[in-house]
C-alpha cells in the first residue's frame, strides 16, 4: 500500500474550508472543534446511522446521507469550496450484514462502480483497508484530497508511557508482549487490531464486530476476569483512516467484562478526552499503558501509582 506522508502540525492548509466525513463516535466532534479553533470553516457530511447529530452545531455547513451516496457528499464539499477533507469516526461494518442493510448501500451514479464491485460483482473483498481505500480513491478522482485527521488534531495521539502509573505485574507484561505480536499479525491480515489475552492464551480476536464486542466476548469466556486488552495500529496503517481510537467507552467495556489492563501503541493511537479516560481508569483500577514495539522503558514499566 502506498505510504501517505505525514503533515506537520505547523503546516496550515492554504484554504478557508476543510471537509469532514464523519462516522460514529466522539472523534468527529473533537476534530470539528479542532478545525474551528484553527480558523477553518468546517463542512461536514455525516454518514447516516453513524454520525452524531451534534455535528450540525459544530460545523459551519452540515448534511447527513447514506453511505452509498458518496456523490452527494462530493457535491456538498465542492459546493462549499472544501477541496481538502478528512475522515473521522468509525464505520460499523457489521451493519453490512444486517437485514435490509442494502438500502443504505444503494449507490448514486458517482459511486456506482465502487459499490458494484463490492456488493454485486464481488470483485473486491470487504476488508477495512480495501473498503476505505476505495472511498479515498473515489474522492481523489473527483479532485478532493483526503488528509489524516491527526494532522488537524495531533495532540490526540498518545505518547509513550505508563499512563495510569499503576504497577504492571509480570503476568501482565508477558500478556502484553504475547498479545502485541498476535495483534500485529492480525492487523497485517487486516482482520482486526484488538486482541484479549490472559496467561498468554487468546480469549478473543477482533473481527467485523469491533473493539467493544471483542472485549465483551473475552469477558464472557473468562468469567474470573483480570485479562489484558491489546490494541495496535496495523503494520501497513494508512493514517487517513481506521487509526486505532479509544475513549471512556472502551474503558467501560473493559470494566464491565472484567479486564484489568489496556495496552495501546504510542504515537499511533488516538485517545479521545484523555483526562477523562485516565480518571475513569484509575477510579476502576484499570492499568493503561502506551508502548513502542510492546515494550515500556525500564523506568516506567514498574512505576508505582501516584
Amino acid at each position: 500500500m502506498e505510504k501517505i506522508p505525514e503533515l506537520t502540525a505547523e503546516k496550515r492548509l492554504e484554504t478557508e474550508a476543510v471537509g469532514l466525513l464523519a462516522g460514529w463516535g466522539e472523534y468527529p466532534v473533537v476534530v470539528a472543534r479542532s478545525l474551528k479553533k484553527q480558523g477553518y470553516r468546517v463542512i461536514g457530511v455525516g454518514i447516516k446511522g453513524h454520525a452524531d447529530p451534534r455535528l450540525e452545531d459544530e460545523c459551519d455547513e452540515f448534511t447527513m446521507g447514506p453511505i452509498g451516496k458518496v456523490g452527494m457528499g462530493i457535491r456538498f464539499f465542492k459546493q462549499h469550496n472544501a477541496h481538502h477533507i478528512t475522515f473521522a469516526g468509525k464505520i460499523h461494518k457489521v451493519k453490512i450484514f444486517q437485514k435490509f442493510a442494502w438500502l443504505d448501500y444503494i449507490p448514486d451514479c458517482t459511486s456506482l462502480r465502487m459499490f458494484y464491485d463490492f456488493m454485486v460483482a464481488k470483485k473486491k473483498d470487504r476488508k477495512d483497508d480495501t473498503f476505505l481505500l476505495a472511498f479515498v480513491n473515489l474522492f481523489e478522482r473527483h479532485g478532493i484530497s483526503v488528509l489524516p485527521a491527526t494532522h488537524f488534531a495531533p495532540e490526540l495521539l498518545v505518547k509513550q508511557g505508563n499512563l495510569t502509573g499503576s504497577k504492571l505485574s509480570k503476568a501482565q507484561q508477558l500478556d502484553i508482549q504475547f498479545g502485541w505480536k498476535l495483534a500485529k499479525q492480525m492487523g497485517g491480515l487486516d482482520v482486526g487490531q484488538t486482541v484479549v489475552v490472559k496467561n498468554q492464551a487468546v480469549l478473543a480476536v477482533e473481527a467485523v464486530e469491533g473493539t467493544d464486542l471483542c472485549i465483551q466476548r473475552g469477558g464472557e469466556l473468562c468469567k474470573q476476569g483480570g485479562f489484558t486488552v491489546v490494541k495496535v495500529a496495523k503494520p501497513q496503517q494508512d493514517s487517513r483512516f481506521d487509526v486505532p481510537t479509544i475513549g471512556v467507552g472502551t474503558l467501560e467495556s473493559i470494566k464491565q467484562a472484567g479486564g484489568r489492563c489496556l495496552a495501546v501503541e504510542a504515537g499511533h493511537t488516538i485517545i479521545i478526552n484523555e483526562p477523562d479516560v485516565l480518571q475513569f481508569a484509575r477510579k476502576n483500577k484499570i492499568i493503561v499503558v502506551a508502548l513502542h514495539e510492546g515494550q515500556l522503558p525500564a523506568e516506567n514499566d514498574q512505576r508505582d501509582a501516584a
